[in-house]
């Protein structure tokens, strides 16, 4: 796995860790998952650097980025990013989101449409109905609860994460993306660097933003990527196909690509070369 250059840039009055893999081509800034960080998008840096600069970024809260007691929502993210693209000296680039990355993109780019070349959508950013949403926060629910634990060792801590259904086959990967969110715990052991309030907080604003509404807002090209299989059901799946449809009918220039036999989880974490060359011709493809 080619380690990234580690760099804090500043957000908005936040510090921002970011990694970067060096490219010739487009800046694509990614931005992670609620309970994600910057190493989720190693296996994807891996498929396209040198073709492309890749920066993905700790949101606040996350990782290596500063934590604030108080100011977890898409607002406050979006906030973060139109200040970090500044600070790089970036007048436009791709973002690529996953989960709700995805919804922080969304309305990033509806928001800010002169500072978006394109967008991929990584499983999210759909509309989801308040049962589905239940469904996928029930789906996610062994994820979040690793958060505020003290484990006696990171060994001990992989252990459970290995025994989680969703993660599928164990990789070098995953390895490097749990190492790099734990912290020493003063008098022993290792927890989580999130902190399950700011979590909290993350979760009731995104529950009151309606990302339906944003949709029509976008001007740029978006290719979302679906995982057509759920978590730890058939049918808690972020991108229900309804919902996808939703998007590919408001959303003005928007195109799809499922990505046959993953997850929400494995989408990111497993190595495909269907959904890196989707990627790569999107990227490429000529705006309309």
């Amino acid at each position: 796995m080619s380690e990234p250059n580690m760099i804090k840039v500043g957000g908005d009055g936040v510090n921002i860790q970011l990694a970067e893999w060096d490219g010739k081509g487009k800046s694509v800034l990614c931005i992670h998952g609620i309970t994600a960080n910057c190493r989720c998008w190693d296996v994807l840096a891996k498929a396209l650097r040198g073709d492309y600069r890749i920066l993905a970024m700790d949101l606040r809260g996350r990782g290596l980025s500063e934590k604030p007691p108080t100011g977890y929502s898409i607002e406050t993210h979006c906030n973060d990013i139109r200040a970090l693209l500044g600070n790089l000296g970036l007048k436009q680039a791709v973002l690529m989101g996953h989960s709700l990355g995805a919804f922080i993109a969304i309305v990033f780019a509806a928001t800010y449409p002169e500072m978006v070349d394109r967008l991929v959508l990584v499983d999210g950013g759909g509309k989801l109905s308040e049962e589905q949403m239940n469904k996928v926060f029930a789906g996610i629910k062994p994820s979040l609860d690793r958060l505020g634990k003290v484990f006696p060792s990171f060994e001990t801590y992989l252990d459970m994460m290995k025994q989680a259904p969703f993660l599928k086959e164990w990789s070098e990967a995953l390895d490097v993306y749990y190492r790099y969110e734990v912290e020493d715990v003063e008098g022993g052991g290792i927890r989580t660097r999130i902190r399950p309030e700011h979590i909290t907080e993350e979760a009731i604003n995104l529950r009151k933003v309606d990302v339906g509404a944003f949709y029509s807002k976008l001007s740029c090209p978006v290719l979302i990527l679906r995982a057509p299989e759920g978590l730890l059901a058939d049918d808690d799946i972020l991108l229900p196909q309804e919902v996808l449809e939703r998007m590919l009918r408001e959303i003005p220039n928007a195109r799809s690509f499922e990505v046959e036999g993953t997850n929400h989880y494995t989408i990111m974490f497993q190595e495909n070369d269907a959904r890196d060359q989707a990627i790569r011709e999107f990227l490429n493809s000529q705006v309309p």
